[in-house]
């Protein structure tokens, strides 16, 4: 028979991350590569392949970090533009051109509060 100590204090839970509601939307001739930040606390984007024109997606992203979304034209070109929205208020537009055309929307999230 073995006796051992059993560790029965609970962990504390993380506290959850403060969010705001984010719209990205792309319209345009695509297909496009559409990268865009979303509740990832790394920073990471989460990146759409070949995405069909029109697109939209609202996420939640922690406050403190940049929301962003940036768009990239395949070789044949077109013209597509981002805009951004933060808790449904406008903040950036953006055109992409041409063969490989690029542009960003970006804005602010004010810090989480301590």
């Amino acid at each position: 028979m073995g006796y051992g100590l059993l560790d029965t204090e609970e962990q504390p839970k993380p506290r959850a991350v403060p969010t705001a509601e984010v719209t990205y939307e792309v319209t345009g001739e695509g297909p496009v590569e559409i990268a865009y930040l979303a509740r990832s606390e790394s920073g990471t984007a989460t990146v759409v392949r070949d995405a069909e024109l029109p697109w939209r997606t609202t996420v939640r992203v922690p406050l403190g970090q940049e929301p962003s979304v940036a768009i990239t034209l395949g070789e044949k070109g077109g013209r597509a533009v981002c805009t951004l929205a933060v808790r449904g208020e406008h903040v950036q537009l953006a055109t992409a051109s041409g063969g490989y055309g690029r542009a960003t929307c970006a804005g602010t999230l004010p810090p989480a509060a301590n």
